[in-house]
């Protein structure tokens, strides 16, 4: 070939490598937006609660789980009342591993275990809580699960009863050296605001004690949910009860900007489990599965399938 051929030839070889190199940028474009649409969907997994669609410890619930769209389900302890510990199935080995198999039959996690309790028992003054703790830790070890939801509820709500707040930091910081110890994280529901939460959790100093944040405390107090969020930090807050009073679904409530909220939680980084407590329909409280259906719906069309 002679230098005039060969010149010739150079412009089209151009053409057809810069051709080549647009395409491939094209088919490569996609792909990458998909990977950053996995990437942010994966911040964010959505759970109901086996008490809150009436079905507490019963393996039933991992089945209608499934059925309502939900990527997890938060279990429960069992009831309290004037027992030394909680009433558990979950502490019979041959139940538990009945749980287990579901889950990985179903492709459904737990995402916490709750020791829901004490929403009407007092944390601040039975005597036994260290053992009551103690049986949730140890079935949290055998299920593998890391959270366990701790509420301070009626009877240690310290807005009304401030004079429990030595003891209660107290409690924690032994329960806190207890999760320490296993691994995990407990999470507290206080009826505080998120500076005196943050300052209850910075009293009690333990890794292993964090913030459960519900969206409904900080609503019901006409406190600012976004500001509440970014006062508490990402490090603090380990999982979000993602619900309002019952009244309308999540998407009808005027009282909740989901689209804000998840800017918010995308802006401090924060990731993690949003589990769906209540926001049923007045008008049809007892519909279990369309109620938690709509609303699992709606939270994963905001945070799971948006750019």
């Amino acid at each position: 070939m002679d230098a005039k051929t060969n010149n010739k030839s150079r412009p089209d070889r151009r053409l057809f490598l810069s051709q080549v190199a647009l395409l491939t940028g094209a088919l490569l474009v996609p792909r990458e937006l998909l990977f950053a649409a996995e990437a942010k969907r994966c911040n964010y997994k959505v759970a109901v609660i086996d008490l809150m669609i009436l079905k507490r410890q019963k393996l039933s619930a991992l089945q209608l789980t499934k059925d309502i769209g939900a990527d997890g389900v938060e279990i429960d302890m069992g009831g309290l009342g004037n027992r030394d510990t909680f009433d558990s199935k979950l502490s019979d080995p041959v139940i538990r591993q009945q749980y287990l198999d579901k889950a990985k039959e179903l492709n459904i996690e737990f995402c916490s275990l709750a020791m829901t309790g004490f929403y009407a028992q007092s944390f601040a003054e039975r005597p036994t809580y260290q053992r009551m703790v103690q049986d949730c830790l140890d079935t949290m070890k055998a299920m593998k699960i890391k959270v366990a939801f701790l509420p301070l509820g009626i009877k240690c709500d310290l807005v009304k009863f401030p004079e429990l707040r030595p003891v209660i930091v107290e409690r924690l910081k032994v329960v806190g050296k207890m999760a320490s110890k296993s691994g995990v994280t407990i999470g507290i529901e206080t009826a505080l605001d998120a500076r005196n939460e943050l300052k209850l959790l910075q009293d009690v100093d333990s890794k292993s004690i964090k913030s459960y944040f519900n969206f409904s405390n900080a609503l019901k107090n006409g406190l600012d949910l976004n500001q509440e969020l970014r006062i508490l930090g990402k490090r603090n807050i380990i999982q979000i009860h993602c619900t309002n009073d019952d009244g309308v679904w999540l998407q009808n409530d005027p009282e909740l900007n989901m689209k804000q909220i998840k800017n918010t939680l995308d802006d401090m980084g924060w990731k993690g489990w949003l589990v769906i407590e209540r926001s049923r329909d007045a008008g049809n409280t007892k519909d279990v599965k369309r109620n938690y259906s709509a609303n699992t719906a709606y939270v994963k069309s905001i945070f799971q399938n948006s750019l």
